[in-house]
């Protein structure tokens, strides 16, 4: 299969960054993400290397995206704290959509619309190869966390998760 191109694969080629595409079979009976846990694990990596882009809707009215390791779940009450907004909750197909320009399952954790509010599980670095969404359904890009580091300058880092 020819592999395809998104903002997320040119990003990273603007900026010199090296990745592979892995493709992620979809089956209409499972989540892209559990495909994506089997193919991580054929290759003999851990599921923690899988960067989830997670987007909550805030009380606002505004959206925030968390990067974190596909093994962790979100702390909700640390990222209420964070980002001052007393109501989150997890933003529905057509909200993530409408918020990132990408579709549930290939939201990528960079380049992303400019407004965005992101944050960034310190996790996410605690590999040295991680997987994120490629921008494109049924594609994933392996890239080196170290390389990501940089493309994450204006978002908020910190911990933001629990162990799974």
């Amino acid at each position: 299969m020819t592999q395809p191109s998104s903002p997320v694969s040119e990003l990273l080629q603007r900026e010199g960054i090296g990745f592979e595409w892995v493709e992620i079979p979809l089956d209409p009976e499972r989540k892209p993400i559990r495909s994506l846990e089997e193919v991580v694990a054929a290759r003999g990596m851990s599921p923690a290397q899988i960067v989830r882009s997670l987007v909550f809707r805030t009380g606002s009215g505004g959206f925030v995206l968390l990067a974190a390791p596909a093994t962790a779940r979100a702390d909700w009450g640390r990222l209420r704290k964070h980002t001052g907004e007393r109501r989150l909750t997890m933003a529905d197909p057509d909200q993530v959509l409408t918020a990132t320009g990408y579709p549930v399952g290939a939201v990528p954790p960079v380049a992303l619309p400019a407004g965005l509010r992101r944050l960034v599980d310190e996790a996410v670095f605690a590999h040295e190869r991680v997987f994120i969404g490629a921008g494109v359904l049924g594609w994933s890009l392996q890239v080196a966390s170290a390389d990501l580091r940089p493309l994450f300058a204006d978002a908020e880092a910190g911990a933001f998760t629990k162990a799974g």
